[in-house]
C-alpha cells in the first residue's frame, strides 16, 4: 500500500504469499442454463494438466482506494480532504484534472503540482462512474496530499492449474484475487503470470492454515493474465517453451455428472525441484446443483506423504488440479480452517467456461 502522505521513487520487490480465502463463497454470474447447454455438449475438451507452484501480479483498471486517513497540515492542524467528497474504500480513481492515471507515482506527482488548487475526480464504483472534486491540504514536510491511501498493483503466490493447447490459455487458482484491505474482488486491467520460488512450507494446523511461502522476485514471465474472476484467473500463454517444459499429459475434461464420490489424485509441487508430486485424495461429496460457486465437492487429504508436508491443504494450493478415472474433474479452491486435511474443490467444466 502507498500513502499519499510523501512523494516517493515507486520500489516493488515482489516477495509475497497469497492467502486461500478460508469459507467465503464466491458468486458468479454464469446462469445454470449456461452452465447445464456446456456441460451436455458433446464435444469433449482435453487440458494439460500443470500443478505448478507460480506467481501473479495484477495491476489494477486505475488507481485503488484501500484506506483514508487525516493529514497533518503544515499549520499544525488535522484535515480531512476527502470527507465531502464522496469517494470511500474500494473505488476506483479513473481520472484526474481530465486525464488518465496510470499508477500511484502519477497522482502524487498531480497532487504535489496542484499547489493547493482543487481537484476535479472521476471514480467509479462497481459499474458507475461519479465526478467529485478534493482540495490538496499542504503537509508538515511541504508536500500536499489529499488523505488517500492507494494501491495500483497486486501480487501472490497460487498454483497454475491447466493449459489448453488449443487455445493457448491457462487457468489458475480456482477463485479470483480480492484485494487485501477492501476485501472485493480486484479490478484488473491486465497482469502478469510469472514464474516462482518456494521459500518455505507452513504447515496447517486445526485452527490455523499455514501457507506455502515464496517469493515472484527476478522472475520469468508465463504468459498475460486478462481474467480475475471468482472463479479464476485466466490468460494467455507466452512463453510455450516453459509451458512445453512442464505441462503434464494432456487429459480430457469431466462433466460433473462422470465425478464420483471415492478416490482421486492431486498434481502439485511442494519443492524448488523440476518435478510436481501426485497426492490421493477422496471425494467426500458432491454438490451437482451447484453452479453458484467453487464449493463444487468436499475433499480430504488422505496421502500420508502431503500430511506429513503440508498438515493437508494449505493456502498456496489453491489451483491444484484433481484427477479422476483418467480425466481432469478439477481443481482445489478452499480448506476448512477447523480441519485442513478437508478443503472444497471446483468443477473443472465450471473452470472451462
Amino acid at each position: 500500500m502507498k500513502s499519499l502522505k510523501a512523494n516517493v521513487n515507486k520500489k516493488i520487490i515482489w516477495i509475497v504469499t497469497l492467502f486461500l480465502f478460508i469459507n467465503y463463497t464466491w458468486v458468479v454470474s454464469y446462469t445454470s442454463e449456461t452452465y447445464a447447454r456446456n456441460v451436455n455438449s458433446s464435444i469433449t475438451r482435453r487440458v494439460n494438466v500443470i500443478g505448478r507452484t507460480i506467481g501473479l501480479k495484477l495491476y489494477t483498471d486505475g488507481i485503488l482506494v484501500a484506506g483514508m486517513s487525516e493529514v497533518d497540515g503544515a499549520d499544525g492542524n488535522k484535515y480531512k480532504p476527502y470527507q465531502n467528497s464522496g469517494i470511500r474504500e474500494g473505488d476506483m480513481i479513473k481520472l484526474v484534472n481530465g486525464k488518465e492515471v496510470a499508477n500511484t507515482n502519477e497522482l502524487i506527482d498531480i497532487i504535489n503540482k496542484s499547489n493547493g488548487e482543487s481537484m476535479s475526480i472521476r471514480y467509479q464504483r462497481e459499474s458507475e462512474e461519479t465526478y467529485t472534486t478534493i482540495t490538496p491540504i499542504k503537509a508538515l514536510d511541504g508536500t500536499y496530499m489529499i488523505g488517500l491511501w492507494v494501491r495500483d498493483a497486486a501480487a501472490g503466490i497460487g498454483t497454475l492449474t491447466y493449459y489448453e493447447e488449443a487455445t493457448k490459455t491457462f487457468a489458475a487458482l480456482g477463485h479470483g484475487i480480492n484485494d487485501v484491505d477492501t476485501n472485493k474482488l480486484l479490478n484488473i486491467s491486465n497482469g502478469e503470470l510469472v514464474t516462482s520460488q518456494i521459500v518455505s512450507i507452513v504447515k496447517g494446523e486445526k485452527g490455523r492454515p499455514g501457507e506455502i511461502r515464496g517469493t515472484i522476485d527476478r522472475c520469468i514471465n508465463i504468459g498475460n493474465i486478462e481474467v480475475n474472476s471468482d472463479i479464476g484467473i485466466y490468460g494467455k500463454a507466452t512463453n510455450l517453451e516453459y509451458i512445453n517444459k512442464v505441462k503434464k499429459d494432456e487429459y480430457p475434461v469431466a462433466a460433473r455428472n462422470q465425478i464420483k464420490e471415492g478416490k482421486a489424485k492431486i498434481i502439485c509441487q511442494l519443492e524448488n525441484k523440476d518435478k510436481t508430486e501426485e497426492f490421493e485424495i477422496e471425494i467426500k461429496k458432491i454438490s451437482r446443483m451447484n453452479y453458484k460457486d467453487n464449493k463444487s465437492m468436499l475433499i480430504k487429504v488422505t496421502d500420508q506423504n502431503l500430511i506429513n508436508k503440508t498438515g493437508g491443504i494449505i493456502p498456496g494450493m489453491s489451483g491444484t488440479p484433481i484427477l479422476q478415472d483418467g480425466k481432469f474433474i478439477g481443481a482445489i479452491t478452499n480448506v476448512l480452517l477447523n480441519d485442513p486435511t478437508q478443503g472444497y474443490a471446483i468443477f473443472a467444466d465450471m473452470m472451462m467456461q
